[in-house]
């Protein structure tokens, strides 16, 4: 029987050629498509066939990227340099794995050398601009969007991209006309919808921008934060419609691990403190992981003051600075060195002058990149790293991803767990956060003996007696007031409110006036709720000593819920007037009994809807009992522990102390309870 006849090796290696050629156009196919794990398997397979294809390697490095496997993808685009020196898109995809892991320096090495290679890759100039963007080197990056620019006219990426340099840089105007260019290209591009949306936010165009948030998630429903931000900017105008739905949905979307909201949007919305932590712990993995591109700080020998590093985006006329300012100049200088970190507006008005002046040293930091501010404060040898935003507005959370100290601090800025496992402690109380709800926050919890927040006793109460009539209050009725921000304001609550002034003829109810949208929405709400509109007084922003001074007029303050009155329960029982508070389960919700209880009046706490409603109209009905409280806030303001602002000092001064024992001892972190110094 003849044998058939043996194939060459060539004919076999051509076979298999041809067979590799078909899996890796399969594969790009795929990749096009977003069928990235399919893509992933064509590349491999096309690989096993023809193993050092430097094409094949390449478009398997840029697959694995898109799918996170950031190892493997390292592996295929080393070899693909090792095969060819001169690739540029490995080099590329070698920029886009340092970045994906935080190696920002590298990032750009990288693709400095792609450019180098071919300076006509636009995708390398882009990719380049957003990691100079990270870096803080704005002009820089703006450049490199240009050259990008140059190259295409018409890239909506580097448009938007751009746009985004822009506001970071707060040049709004400028930052609007680049994503109107993006768009004018791609109209259907939910990033720059969303990325206008956030600077129309920031313009207080808040009509537009949640016009602009819409159309990003009809786009992209998925779009990373869009939803929290439009439905915060909504609860800003006090636009209900919808609410329980985006929600509900928010909520679902949280549990199942999506990057859909900030976590601080979430404290104003529910009063649930297992979703406020993974909503952090979302935000934290995705935006600010642990970043240990900096060695390990070595421990260093004890000096003979403890070094604070205070960080704030805040240390001017802000909330923060008004309650903050008295603690920096009481600290015992003999035992502490204080250092400033300023990465905030450069405002030189008379708080930051005077907060200027407490500190040992004042440092601006505003225009560097977070790991080049960790890298100051290690050398500065800060001990203490004490956070004052969280995920507040202009927050540098990344600074602390990077380990700025040996111990670092959440305070007061940020009403919750910020849910990394960087940050030490939270500085808290017993009524902020029971015993049983420890495990909601990731940090260990510092328990200060009265309340968590500072307060500064030189603040200053204008002489000047306001009438009721130019504040456009009526001259006869009762006086209810709520001067928190209008997002907190939730649709229970505000019908809570309308029930009260039913049950209190001739009263009123006086709001805060953020925007005239809220105004509008509100009145209409109130005609819903069979009060007249005239009912509801607005108070629009005045100095601080006067804003102060007006709360005279007020009868009885009403708070909100779930996200307390904060700074602003503060400024009403330094001005004299009671605060009424409904106390829930999480931080946010307990602020406000956390500082009644400091000042001796938790008679005006309560724990539920019905409770808060007859009290509040029980006081309105009963001027005797009101009285009573009022003489009592009087004489407890300087006696009790709220406003007594030296004895704050020592006791966070003790807390300081005990961290650094711990860390001495090489102790981990771990709850620390404070007796109380007086």
């Amino acid at each position: 029987m003849k044998l058939p006849p043996t194939r060459s090796i060539k004919a076999i290696i051509l076979d298999n050629f041809e067979l590799a050629k078909k899996y890796f156009f399969k594969g790009l196919d795929c990749l096009e498509r977003g069928f990235f794990e399919e893509a992933e398997d064509n590349f491999l397979e096309s690989l096993r066939l023809v193993p050092d294809r430097v094409s094949t390697l390449t478009n398997l490095s840029a697959t694995q990227i898109k799918l996170k496997k950031l190892a493997e993808a390292k592996i295929a685009s080393e070899k693909a340099v090792a095969l060819d020196i001169h690739n540029a898109e490995a080099y590329l995809n070698l920029g886009l794995i340092a970045k994906e892991e935080n190696c920002l320096a590298l990032a750009i090495e990288h693709f400095s050398k792609a450019l180098d290679i071919n300076p006509d890759i636009e995708k390398g100039f882009l990719n380049k601009g957003a990691v100079l963007k990270e870096l803080k080197r704005y002009d820089e990056a703006l450049a490199a969007y240009e050259k990008a620019l140059a190259i295409n006219p018409d890239y909506a990426e580097a448009w938007s991209n751009k746009g985004v340099v822009y506001e970071g840089l707060k040049r709004y105007d400028e930052a609007l006309a680049a994503y109107e260019k993006a768009l004018a290209i791609n109209p259907d591009y939910a990033e720059a919808w969303s990325n206008k949306g956030v600077t129309l936010h920031e313009l207080k165009r808040y009509d537009e921008a949640i016009a602009h948030y819409d159309k990003a998630l009809t786009l992209k429903p998925d779009i990373d934060w869009a939803s929290g931000d439009l439905l915060h900017t909504k609860m800003k105008i006090c636009s209900w419609s919808g609410l329980a739905e985006s929600l509900e949905d928010i909520s679902k979307k949280v549990v199942a691990n999506e990057k859909v909201t900030n976590p601080f949007a979430l404290l104003a919305l529910n009063d649930d403190i297992f979703l406020h932590k993974q909503s952090s712990e979302i935000y934290i993995q995705s935006r600010y992981p642990f970043n240990p591109v900096l060695e390990p700080i070595v421990k260093r020998p004890q000096s003979q003051k403890i070094r604070v590093g205070y960080f704030s985006a805040d240390f001017h006329n802000h909330a923060t600075g008004h309650l903050m300012a008295e603690l920096f100049e009481l600290h015992d200088k003999s035992q502490f060195e204080l250092v400033g970190l300023s990465f905030g507006p450069i405002v030189n008005d008379e708080m930051r002058q005077r907060l200027e002046k407490s500190f040992d040293q004042f440092v601006e930091v505003g225009r560097k990149s977070d790991v080049e501010v960790a890298k100051l404060s290690r050398d500065l040898n800060i001990d203490i790293a004490v956070d004052l935003k969280g995920f507040t507005q202009d927050a540098r959370t990344g600074i602390f991803a990077h380990r700025a100290a040996p111990i670092q601090v959440n305070y007061l800025g940020y009403p919750g767990t910020l849910g990394a496992d960087y940050m030490d402690y939270i500085i808290a109380d017993r009524t902020l956060i029971p015993l049983e709800s420890q495990s909601c926050y990731l940090e260990k919890v510092v328990y200060l003996p009265n309340s968590y927040q500072v307060n500064d006793r030189k603040r200053l109460i204008s002489d000047r007696q306001f009438t009721r009539q130019e504040l456009g209050l009526p001259e006869n009725g009762f006086i209810f007031c709520c001067f928190n921000n209008n997002y907190k304001i939730l649709p229970a609550t505000f019908e809570g409110w309308m029930r009260i002034l039913k049950a209190v003829e001739g009263s009123v109810l006086w709001l805060f006036q953020d925007n005239a949208w809220a105004v509008d929405n509100l009145k209409k709400e109130a005609e819903k709720q069979g009060i007249v509109a005239d009912r509801l007084v607005f108070a629009k922003r005045l100095p601080l000593p006067e804003h102060l001074a007006r709360h005279h007029q007020a009868d009885l303050f009403l708070d909100t819920f779930p996200c307390n009155a904060h700074t602003t329960t503060s400024d009403a029982l330094w001005a004299g007037l009671p605060v009424l508070t409904l106390m829930g389960q999480s931080f946010a919700s307990r602020v406000a009994a956390s500082l009644l209880n400091a000042v001796g009046l938790s008679e005006l706490i309560t724990s539920n809807q019905e409770e808060y409603e007859s009290l509040a109209i029980e006081l309105a009905m009963n001027p005797n009992k009101l009285a009573d409280i009022k003489l009592k806030l009087a004489n407890n303001r300087m006696t009790t522990p709220l406003f007594d602002t030296l004895c704050f000092t020592k006791n966070i001064e003790a807390a300081y102390i005990k961290m650094m024992e711990r860390y001495q001892k090489g102790l981990a972190p771990y709850h620390i309870y404070i007796k109380g110094i007086h």
